[in-house]
Order: C-alpha cells, then structure tokens, then sequence
C-alpha cells in the first residue's frame, strides 16, 4: 500500500521537476537577483511568481459543520497487521473551542503534532452532500488539489473548477467506486490530445490503506499529453487556470467489517443500501488539510503577487503589461499583441513610435502582418500639426522645418498659401512651395511671375502681359522726320507743379494694362486708380480708356510702357480733356476715320510720366489749394 505522505511528497516532486525544466513547464523556480523579469543587461525575461499552497489562510466555505448542536460521533479506526479494529467516539460542540471543528481547521497551519480538524454533521440523519468551497481571490495556476482526511475518504467525491469567481463550474475530477453510476463517466479513461480538458474519473483512492486519515491528491497535469509542451498549449494553460475550486462529498464509505450489515435493520436508511443500523458506529466527513499547490497566475510578465488598495490579490506586472494577471498591455503599448512570456521570449509589450506626437494609439493586425509582425501601432490625435500612422509628417497645410527633428514640437511649420494666388492649401512637405495658380510666383503664391500682371479677378489673379512694342505699330512711313525737334516743347520739362497742375483739365494715376491700335491711334485700356482733377463731366476710379496719336507714341512723346503706373495730366493747352469728341492732340495732324473717342487724350503737351507714390501727398496739396482758389492766381 502507498503511504498518504508519499502521494503528497509526490505532487511537491512535480512542482520541483517544474521548477527544475523551466524550458518546457509554467511554474519554473526563479533566481533571486534584483529584478527577475530582466538580466544583467536589462533585457525582459519570463518570470513566474513562487510556487506557494494558495489555500492556505484562506476561508472556506461548507455546507455542514458539527456542533449546532452539540452532537456525539463514533468512528472505527482500523489499525492492520490483522489486529481488530478500534471504535472511538467524540463530542462536537461549536461552543467549546476545545470540541469544535470549524471550517478555518481546513486551511490552517497542519501539525502532525496538534491535527485539527473540520468535521461535518453525522451523515446518518443528515444529507450525503456536503461542499466545500474555497476562493483563492484571483486566478492561479494550480498543479494540484489535494485534500488529508480525519475520516475515512468519501466513497465518491468530486472536485470542480471555477475561473470567473464562482459564476460558472466545471467538472475538474471524479472519484468513486461507481464512477459510471454516480457520475456517469468511465472508469480511468484515456487522455489524449483531443481531450485534455476532461474530468476523469477514477476508483485508486478506494485502494489505499488505511481508509481513516488517507490522502486525496489530484494532479492537473498529470498524464496529460501536452504537458511537456506547456508553453504552446493554451488548452492547458487554461485548464489549469482557477479562481475558485469546490469540492463536493457525494457519499460516506463505511469501514470494511460494518458494510456488510448495511441496509438490513430499520435504524438505517431504506432509500440507501449504505444505511446503517442504529448501532453502528455514526459516519461523517472530516478533513485535516485542504491545500492548493500552484502559482498567483502572470502569464510569465510578474515574480510576485501583491495586494492593491482594495486588499485584492494582482500581479506586480513587468514588461508594459497590466491588468490582474498581466494580461494586457499599458496603454501605448500596443506595437505588438500582447503574448504570454515563454521559456525563448519575454513578449514583453512594445510602445508605439509616434515621434512625441501623441499619447494614445492603437493595434492594427493587418499593418502588423504587413510588417513581417514587427509594428501594428498606430498613433491617434497626432499634435503638433503632424499626421500619419507614426505622426511622421506634416498635416494638410503645414510643411517640415528641416533644421529641426522630426520629434520637435514645431518640426512642421505652416505653409501660409496666398487664399487668392495659390491653387490649394496643401504645400510642398520638403520646401513649403504652395501649388500657384498660372502666372503666379513666390513661396507662398503672393505675387505675379514675370511677364505677367496683377488682374482683378480671383479666378487668374495674374495675367499674361501682351507683348506689345507701342512705338512697333507705327510703319517707317508714318515715323517723324525729327522726332527732337517735334517734341521739343515737352523734353526735360517733367515735373510736376502747382502752376503745371492748374493748366490742366485732368489729372490722373492710371495702370497701364493692354493697348490695341485703331487707324492713326492707339487705344490703351487703363485702370484709373485715383482722380484728382477733373473738369467738366467727373472722372470715376475704373477701366477707362487713354488714346494717344501714332505720331505721338512714335517719337514717344508721351512714353508709355505697358503694365506701368503713369500720372497723366492732360487737356487746356493741347491735348483734349476727358469725354467723347472727334478731336486730336495738338500736332497729331487730323485723324483718318472721324471716329468718335471715349476716353481720355493725350499727345506731347500732355503730362504723362511714371508714378511714384511721393506724390500722392503732393497731388492731394494741390487739390486744396485749388478748392480754396489758388489756381485763379497761378
């Protein structure tokens, strides 16, 4: 016969060979250096909480205790060697702490020295079922479950696993005699691959000896296929994982030399074939030891279990994890899927690469499987005007300072596109140039390109300048023969005065924008930009038209270019003044088709020199003067 202590010393063996192959099982022993989930150069390595008994302190709850009231048990304990067996009785009081089995005798400290222990109500007026539950408050890894008995063992008994707190059960062991009766399963079936997280069912325990103060011990991986490979098996990784384990006593078992006057007097139970007589001895549960042998479960990321604010039990989480069981990564941390460390990885969890632009992000599987599973981290609300699944570059309107890192808070200035000159918002990420509409220039699309001049229109900004030679229109027939002598009268005479600006019927600022010849005259189309004199019918700020004879512009007489700003003072002592009127400039000779002319005039007496902005003040002074009738004494 095996001895109760050696199955016990067996199951603690088990967890030693763990400790001792850590390459191929979870609850692999630990060195004690300064942090165990890192080496000596500070890379992550799995660690794993010490191998502890998790019942033990633990309070158990039951469905029967003894003592309330006080009651009278006798037991038969049967000593062997063929000597006849030894019949003892005890009273039970819940009252007197000397005569009390309570339910904290399960999982206190065991003496063989001072043995306590939890005693149910006698079963012979009582119901065969008594359970026993125990919370280990948080998930562990256990290895075994193993209960030491006062009594004799229950002839069947069956052991249960919770992993959400007691919500749900599952079946974890069978014991019986009648395995196919009572728990309608096989006796000692066959574990395979394909049924590793089945409860079994088994009948061994009924052939230790001696049947008073046995042991009861269930290994979780023990036989197992897979249990050589653990780290690559999540079946039992789940299978043994538990937060609650229940234990629940179907039937007694009597001593040998008493089962067979079972069931025949009318003291016993006649719905039982194990009924006994009034006689007989009175039977119960009572156990010694309930222990659980395992690890506080931390999925390879913690060395130890600690209790939070609350007084819970959680792991101390290395490696960027978190959570009870270090079952997910910190946030930021999700370059890659959390895995559970093993034996050849740490897994520990990566932080996302988003260049000191944002606090939170995302895994993306599909970015990760494309990256050869390498990156899946994806950066959400990218600050500082940047963009991109790592914040790498510049948002919509910005572009990249390249004197400045990618991880400065300002790497990415704005591009500032001219709303009216360039074609769209977004610039160039490297140089910052807008897109320009045609004919418009500059980094930010803020000016005209050359050849081209500014219009009035937000559609094309700029247009192109005609090439136009106003002095080439004019045949070799028509020119003067003494262009010096002809315009004499005006040369080196272009300042402008009081005396000057009293003899003229207008004066204007004109912009100088396109010109087209009509018979003997050039018609230039102008943009009035300010009137200030007019005689006669008012001149008002727009198009306009200036008209000036081809003999004229010929000896360039006035000189006018195009895309030019030109004061132009014109009328009483030559040209016509503003209006509508056949006339022609004073020396222009008579014009060939009689046309009538809208517009302005001017020919060689006219004023007409390039704008300079000086004189806007000096333009404004003569207007006064004239207003207060200076002009009448010039």
């Amino acid at each position: 016969m095996r001895e109760p202590w050696r199955c016990l010393l067996g199951l603690y063996l088990l967890a030693s060979t763990f400790s001792t192959h850590s390459a191929t099982n979870p609850f692999a022993g630990q060195q004690n250096p300064p942090d165990p989930c890192y080496d000596d150069t500070g890379a992550a390595r799995r660690c794993i909480p010490e191998f502890i008994n998790a019942a033990f302190g633990k309070e158990v709850m039951v469905s029967s205790v003894c003592g309330r009231p006080p009651s009278r048990s006798c037991s038969v304990v049967e000593r062997g060697d063929d000597r006849p067996s030894v019949r003892t009785c005890q009273i039970c009081d819940a009252a007197d702490p000397r005569r009390a089995h309570p339910a904290s005798y399960l999982t206190d400290l065991n003496s063989a020295h001072n043995l306590t222990c939890w005693q149910s109500e006698n079963l012979n007026t009582s119901p065969y079922n008594v359970t026993l539950t125990l919370s280990l408050g948080k998930k562990f890894e256990i290895t075994y479950v193993s209960l030491q008995f006062c009594s004799p063992r229950p002839e069947s008994l069956a052991i249960y696993k919770s992993m959400d707190y007691g919500k749900t059960w599952m079946p974890y062991q069978f014991y019986s005699s009648q395995c196919r009766r009572m728990y309608n399963r096989p006796n000692k079936a066959t574990i395979t691959k394909q049924n590793e997280q089945e409860a079994l069912c088994t009948d061994g325990h009924t052939d230790l000896y001696p049947l008073s103060g046995g042991l009861i011990a269930f290994s979780t991986l023990d036989g197992r296929p897979s249990g050589k490979d653990f780290d690559n098996s999540p079946v039992l990784q789940d299978w043994v994982t538990v937060t609650d384990i229940r234990v629940v006593f179907n039937r007694p078992q009597l001593p040998r030399e008493l089962a067979l006057g079972a069931g025949s007097n009318s003291g016993g139970r006649d719905d039982d074939p194990m009924a006994v007589t009034s006689t007989l001895p009175t039977y119960f549960y009572a156990v010694g030891d309930f222990q659980v042998g395992g690890r506080c479960k931390c999925n390879g990321h913690a060395s130890r279990c600690l209790k939070d604010k609350e007084g819970k039990l959680v792991c101390d989480c290395k490696h960027n994890t978190e959570g009870p069981e270090c079952d997910r990564c910190k946030p930021f941390h999700y370059d890659r899927p959390w895995q559970r460390a093993n034996a050849r990885e740490a897994n520990e969890c990566l932080p996302c690469n988003c260049n000191l632009h944002a606090r939170r992000c995302r895994f993306n599987m599909e970015l990760y499987k494309l990256s050869g599973r390498k990156s899946g981290g994806v950066c959400m609300n990218c600050r500082h005007n940047t963009a991109g699944r790592h914040c790498h570059y510049c948002k919509e309107g910005f572009y990249r300072d390249m004197a400045r890192p990618i991880t400065h808070r300002r790497a990415c200035k704005a591009c500032d596109c001219h709303p009216v000159g360039a074609a769209g918002k977004t610039c160039n990420q490297t140089t910052g140039q807008c897109p320009c509409k045609d004919g418009v220039t500059g980094i930010t699309c803020n000016r005209c390109a050359k050849g081209y001049q500014q219009s009035r229109s937000p559609v094309a900004p700029c247009i192109k300048i005609p090439v136009v030679n106003p002095t080439a229109v004019v045949s070799s027939t028509e020119e003067p023969a003494d262009c010096e002598s002809y315009c004499k009268p005006v040369k080196g005479n272009l300042k402008i005065n009081m005396k000057k600006y009293c003899k003229k019927d207008y004066a204007v600022q004109v912009n100088v924008l396109d010109m087209e010849t009509i018979g003997d005259w050039a018609k230039f189309s102008v943009n009035l930009v300010s009137v200030y004199k007019s005689r006669g019918e008012p001149l008002k700020r727009g198009d306009n038209i200036l008209w000036v004879h081809m003999k004229d512009l010929a000896c360039k007489c006035p000189k006018i270019q195009m895309s030019k700003r030109f004061l132009v003072m014109g009328g009483a002592d030559g040209g016509t003044g503003p209006g509508a009127g056949p006339a022609v400039g004073a020396g222009a000779g008579s014009t060939s088709t009689g046309a009538e002319r809208v517009g302005l005039v001017a020919d060689k007496n006219s004023l007409v020199i390039q704008w300079r902005d000086v004189w806007t003040r000096r333009l404004r002074k003569f207007q006064r003067k004239e207003k207060k009738g200076k002009c009448s004494k010039a």
